[in-house]
């Protein structure tokens, strides 16, 4: 069975993302796409994270309940059904790449989960507890990471 696999038709794996998906540009969540989930999969969970951030892991996003039969989420869209949790930004919604200018490249990760059911956790859960949340419950899981760096 070929492996569960995240890609973006914005970036490629370990390259830039655009300036359009950051905070200096529209600030709006770039589009994903996936294949070959489990075939038992109920849900889908989305956790962007910055761990170069200087105070430690930045979470940019946070989305859980993705139904188990998406293959994609749309640029600047979430998916019918899904909710969100709430970001380091202490909102929920996507908050794009804005790392300290002059603080060199920042990696970001897109970690995608499939997931054996729904989560029972409330519209604005945080990443810890959508993490906890899904212990015991992936099924697989498969990671994009895109970097910025702001220069000025």
């Amino acid at each position: 069975m070929e492996s569960f696999v995240c890609t973006s038709p914005s970036f490629k794996h370990k390259g830039g993302i655009p300036k359009k998906f950051t905070c200096e540009g529209e600030n709006i969540s770039p589009a994903l796409e996936w294949k070959n989930a489990p075939k038992n999969t109920q849900s889908f969970a989305l956790i962007v994270d910055d761990p170069d951030a200087p105070a430690g892991t930045w979470v940019h996003w946070v989305v859980f309940n993705i139904p188990g039969t998406q293959t994609h989420i749309p640029e600047g869209q979430l998916p019918k059904g899904a909710q969100q949790g709430t970001t380091s930004f202490k909102k929920q919604e996507y908050g794009g790449p804005c790392p300290p200018v002059g603080h060199g490249i920042h990696h970001y990760h897109f970690k995608l989960y499939a997931l054996k059911t729904k989560l029972t956790v409330d519209d604005g859960a945080d990443k810890s507890m959508v993490e906890k949340a899904m212990q015991g419950n992936i099924l697989a899981q498969t990671e994009l990471v895109g970097t910025y760096e702001r220069k000025k």
